[in-house]
């Protein structure tokens, strides 16, 4: 993976600086990898963007349908939008709903359609629920991963 191009997964609302969260609301790094991820190898890294893909495209796919990755990336590249290229296009659909404003996007723009079991969810409700169930995943995948670590020492 090429990290290079996206030295950071920040989109710039990050929480864990701001207000204290444990996991940002903005990229989903936990609050020690947004303090320690300049002093990360790049295998440090490909493996935290791994394990945000990886949970977001869990919960995207359940969601929403790419139609068309091409106008998906230009729909991104036109808003300025932070994207890795090497991540799932699910990952930069989840960047547009949360930097772009959902209540004035056309999904079909960008080559995207709602899943038949959300499509009588507004899509502002729709981007706020993905938020609610990252969150949930992410600190479920802490609570196993890393706090008990931190318990044994």
């Amino acid at each position: 993976m090429n990290t290079n191009s996206t030295r950071t997964p920040c989109i710039g609302v990050c929480s864990t600086t701001s207000v204290g969260d444990a996991i940002c609301r903005g990229c989903k790094r936990y609050a020690f990898e947004v303090i320690r991820w300049n002093g990360y190898t790049d295998m440090e890294k490909e493996a935290v963007l791994r394990r945000i893909e990886a949970l977001t495209v869990q919960i995207m796919q359940d969601k929403f349908v790419i139609l068309s990755e091409e106008l998906l990336m230009t729909g991104v590249t036109r808003h300025k939008l932070p994207v890795n290229p090497s991540l799932s296009p699910y990952c930069w659909l989840h960047n547009l709903l949360k930097k772009g404003r959902p209540e004035s996007l056309v999904l079909a723009d960008y080559g995207v359609a709602v899943t038949q079991a959300y499509r009588h969810v507004p899509l502002e409700g729709l981007a706020e629920l993905v938020d609610e169930e990252l969150l949930v995943l992410g600190e479920a995948h802490f609570a196993r991963y890393f706090q008990s670590v931190d318990s044994l020492a």
